[in-house]
């Protein structure tokens, strides 16, 4: 299995160097992390598992003709210059409480600390908590509970006190 900090690692070597495409398996899972313009992270484990990613099957994903063709309206607000984006760090899937008897760790109008859980995202069979790392008000959740998540996509908007 891959940690995240490993993870996260292997993603900032690969984007400070010229390499394109690495691929590594260790106990039974495979991580392939490629840079086509942007770098992409695709973890896929050998063994069955109920949750894969699929780059095809993310929800949310504007189509180009969708972009061009959508009022404005109906397109999700450009984030604001003062607010704080809380970004996925990883591929996974996002969610919103420990387990679905809990309630969410934040909802919007909430206050949180550096060290506040806003999350968990889980990859490969392990949950991860995502902390907020600024203080201030949650604005805008930006993700469903139980959507996958890319690396980097926006996942929480915070006005930072």
């Amino acid at each position: 299995m891959f940690k995240l900090s490993e993870i996260k690692e292997l993603i900032e070597l690969i984007d400070q160097t010229s390499v394109q495409e690495i691929e590594i398996e260790n106990e039974g899972a495979r991580l392939l992390i490629r840079k086509p313009g942007k770098t992409e992270v695709v973890a896929v484990q050998t063994a069955p598992a109920t949750n894969t990613y699929t780059p095809a099957a993310v929800p949310n994903a504007p189509a180009p003709a969708a972009e061009t063709a959508a009022p404005a309206a109906a397109q999700p607000a450009a984030p604001q210059d003062n607010l704080h984006t809380i970004v996925s760090p990883m591929v996974g899937t996002f969610y919103r409480s420990s387990s679905p008897d809990n309630p969410p760790y934040v909802n919007k109008g909430d206050r949180v600390t550096e060290k506040s859980v806003v999350c968990i995202l889980e990859a490969m069979k392990l949950m991860n908590e995502l902390e907020a790392e600024v203080r201030g008000e949650i604005v805008e959740i930006l993700v469903e509970n139980g959507q996958l998540v890319e690396y980097g996509q926006p996942l929480f908007l915070v006005k930072p006190e």
